[in-house]
């Protein structure tokens, strides 16, 4: 009998060490908000980047955006490599990635905003704009990333963030016409297509 409470407790004590990890990493009881984010567009969102500069997003109004949720510790951060491939080819038609750390999963993501831009610049060689961390769910979620989530705002690829790189293709008119998950690589052919097509189309300016 003794060895058997034993074993309970070991397996009581593993399973609450468990719950409270996945507390921890905001995987369980941290909801994200449920109401819409009041917003037209991402234009009408700021932001600071990794140097504590605010920005406004309506400076990106025309091109074509694409939105990753990055980390420096996780499976998928190799893809840095391929989000500045594509930069780089596609920069000179109007497209830009936009990079926003977050340390939602798992805490692969831990560092400074100083440590962050060294080890982009140094390890990837990563020249698009990165910002400050932010939280990409969860009840501490940024208002940008409730927008482009919420199923109200963005009914045709809204839903949560599954995990570290999830894209979002903003077209030239701040509309959202696309969305990937983290196992699509940026250099991916149905990720350029996409982003070849919207580059093809010029924004309209009514008079």
């Amino acid at each position: 009998m003794t060895w058997v409470k034993i074993s309970l407790v070991a397996v009581v004590a593993a399973v609450t060490a468990g719950i409270a990890l996945a507390y921890w990493y905001g995987m369980i009881f941290n909801p994200t908000p449920a109401d819409p984010v009041n917003a037209a567009s991402v234009y009408d969102f700021t932001l600071n980047d990794i140097d504590g500069n605010s920005v406004k997003l309506d400076k990106y109004k025309g091109r074509v955006v694409m939105i990753v949720n990055t980390a420096s510790r996780c499976g998928y951060t190799p893809q840095y490599e391929g989000l500045q491939k594509i930069y780089e080819k596609y920069q000179d038609r109007g497209f830009v990635v936009l990079g926003f750390p977050a340390n939602n999963f798992m805490g692969q993501e831990p560092g400074t905003e100083k440590e962050i831009k060294e080890f982009c610049t140094l390890n990837y060689k990563v020249t698009f704009p990165m910002f400050s961390k932010i939280s990409v769910t969860g009840s501490d979620q940024h208002p940008l990333y409730g927008y482009l989530t919420n199923k109200k705002t963005n009914p045709e690829f809204g839903g949560d963030i599954s995990w570290n790189f999830n894209k979002f293709l903003i077209g030239r008119d701040g509309k959202i016409v696309g969305r990937f998950g983290s196992k699509d690589k940026p250099e991916d052919l149905t990720v350029t297509e996409l982003v070849e097509k919207y580059l093809d189309q010029q924004l309209t300016v009514s008079k």
